[in-house]
């Protein structure tokens, strides 16, 4: 971390340039964040990371966010409840409940258990489902 005290933002890793933008956020103590697709720039090693440093740090905090996402593991690992939206206007087609199992693990030991792919799956159906629909 020494190495870039001082360093500018373009000179950061993307990981490094969001847990800087996290910190910005959380200091002014917001009752509400809005996390816009906030991984999709990193590798998958940094954004497992991240994912697990974001959920332990809104949980501490105990703070709200709204994950604006296309990943749905990301949704799952990541959220208590996953509103899945159609196209065009965009609608709530429906909503999933994130079993509590999950929800107590960090994001990236959710991924190994049986419920997060159980409900990637019923995501999966739903979104295949809406996308046939879309293109009748």
């Amino acid at each position: 971390m020494e190495n870039v005290i001082n360093a500018y933002p373009a000179e950061l890793s993307g990981g490094m340039r969001q847990r800087a933008a996290l910190i910005r956020t959380l200091i002014t103590d917001p009752m509400l964040l809005l996390l816009d697709e906030p991984f999709s720039a990193l590798d998958y090693q940094t954004k497992l990371k991240l994912e697990d440093l974001v959920s332990n740090l809104l949980k501490e905090f105990h703070k709200t966010s709204v994950l604006v996402t296309h990943d749905i593991g990301e949704a799952i690992a990541m959220s208590d409840q996953i509103y899945l939206m159609k196209a065009n206007p965009g609608k709530i087609a429906e909503v999933f409940e994130v079993p509590i199992e999950l929800r107590n693990l960090s994001p990236f030991q959710a991924r190994k258990h049986l419920k997060y792919q159980l409900l990637f799956d019923r995501i999966w159906e739903e979104l295949n489902t809406l996308e046939s629909k879309h293109h009748v």
